[in-house]
């Protein structure tokens, strides 16, 4: 995979131009996405003409910035003025945005080619981008499998090359899911550090926005482009020293199913000099439920309408969700809500004396298309349950996390180690990252 940070100092120095790389991505969309079908709409001509405009103001020395000219995707759940949003679903079909998102105009300001809008799980309510109303997004490593969900064809995108970047959205993992099946990096902000303004909801207090790229440093070249321009800090972070890094493992629940451990990668970091010590969220078992309270009944208000002028729209499953999703009683919304508080103080108290939270991303690879539960130890269990078991605690608790690609399994998937840090401290939780991916790949 190309990283942006390495092509970026190219554009610059002229060495490659804007247009060439759009091209390269066009074409690799041509070559690969009958099969993958990571994408909903490719933009081809207007990709092509704010590249050649990038490499004409480049040229002129007007060039903005590392993202200058850099083709990438947006989920098609994020607004692109002129362009349309489907959100994955034939409810959304022939809505065209009038306006870009925040995030979008923030990177088109930063200087970005957008090559298309990818592919989802319908309305981001699901864990495998099987069930979209433009079929299924595919695993670039296996396509008989899932790239993960719901920013599967985000994902996929970055993992085949068809753009060297891409911004999601994460509800319950929706952006470290398909980072780790897809073996890229994903990185969910704190909750409120990246504008949801423009995007499709799923669970407005539970959505963020995020980056899915090659590398570390990439995600964070994105992130930081996102950011209001008084919020922005250096494009580019220094590693932290992976020597003295203090990293608290997450026990019991978090391990439990695992069938591909990550524990080597822990070990190797400890062996690089990071200290691990041993933490644990109490409530652990009980943040399944209290998720699912939360997004079924944010859900159910949004898809109201919809759903009794639109039902033949969506697809079957995520329409059954969804009506389900309105039997959720107003008094378990009230208790979900005091539950997500608690998370949020629990992951506060684990993350005191760290610097950051280690666990796996994901406790499978990418599960087959169609699978209905996976074998993990302790028996089988269900995908869905098993998908987001290690990432939806921290969209309860709001606490910035990223996903960074640290091996294989036995059937030669990726697996991804996450990291959780301080909230307020997203830079520090990029250093660390930065720190464990290097050890991992050295």
């Amino acid at each position: 995979m190309k990283t942006i940070s390495e092509v970026t100092a190219l554009v610059a120095a002229g060495q490659v131009t804007s247009e060439k790389l759009t091209e390269e991505c066009l074409l690799k969309i041509g070559e690969l996405d009958s099969k993958l079908n990571a994408f909903i709409t490719v933009t081809m001509d207007q990709a092509l003409a704010q590249a050649r405009e990038a490499d004409r103001e480049i040229a002129a020395g007007r060039r903005i910035g590392p993202l200058h000219g850099i083709p990438i995707s947006l989920k098609d759940l994020i607004d692109q003025k002129g362009v349309r949003t489907s959100a994955g679903s034939l409810v959304r079909k022939d809505h065209v945005a009038t306006e870009d998102a925040v995030v979008t105009r923030r990177l088109r300001e930063a200087g970005a080619v957008f090559v298309g809008k990818t592919n989802l799980h319908e309305f981001a309510f699901g864990t495998t981008s099987e069930d979209s109303g433009f079929g299924p997004a595919h695993n670039p490593h296996d396509p008989s499998r899932s790239p993960g969900g719901s920013s599967g064809g985000s994902a996929a995108a970055v993992a085949s090359g068809m753009s060297l970047g891409t911004i999601g959205t994460d509800t319950g993992g929706s952006i470290r899911i398909p980072a780790a099946c897809c073996g890229i990096v994903g990185l969910k902000p704190e909750w409120g550090h990246v504008s949801a303004s423009g995007v499709v909801p799923l669970s407005r207090q539970l959505d963020h926005v995020g980056p899915l790229a090659a590398s570390v440093a990439d995600a964070w070249l994105l992130y930081n482009a996102m950011q209001p321009p008084s919020d922005r800090i250096s494009d580019a972070l220094e590693a932290a020293p992976l020597k003295g890094l203090r990293l608290g493992r997450l026990t019991g629940y978090f391990f439990d199913r695992l069938e591909h451990s990550v524990l080597d990668t822990i070990a190797r970091l400890q062996q690089r000099g990071a200290t691990v010590t041993d933490v644990a969220l109490p409530h652990a078992d009980d943040m399944a439920a209290i998720y699912l309270h939360l997004v079924f009944g944010d859900a159910a208000e949004y898809h109201a309408r919809t759903l009794v002028t639109r039902p033949q729209d969506y697809t079957r499953p995520v329409r059954l969700r969804l009506e389900m999703a309105r039997y959720v009683l107003a008094e378990d919304y009230i208790r979900a809500l005091r539950g997500k508080a608690l998370i949020a103080r629990e992951v506060d108290r684990a993350l005191d004396g760290v610097d950051a939270l280690v666990l796996p991303a994901l406790a499978v690879p990418a599960p087959p298309f169609g699978a209905v539960t996976m074998p993990v130890k302790g028996g089988p269990d269900q995908v869905r349950t098993l998908m987001l078991r290690c990432s939806q605690p921290f969209n309860l608790s709001g606490h910035p996390a990223i996903s960074i690609p640290c091996g294989r399994s036995r059937d030669g998937l990726p697996i991804g180690l996450q990291l959780v840090g301080h909230k307020g401290r997203t830079p520090a939780l990029v250093q660390a990252a930065l720190a464990a991916e290097a050890a991992i790949i050295s």
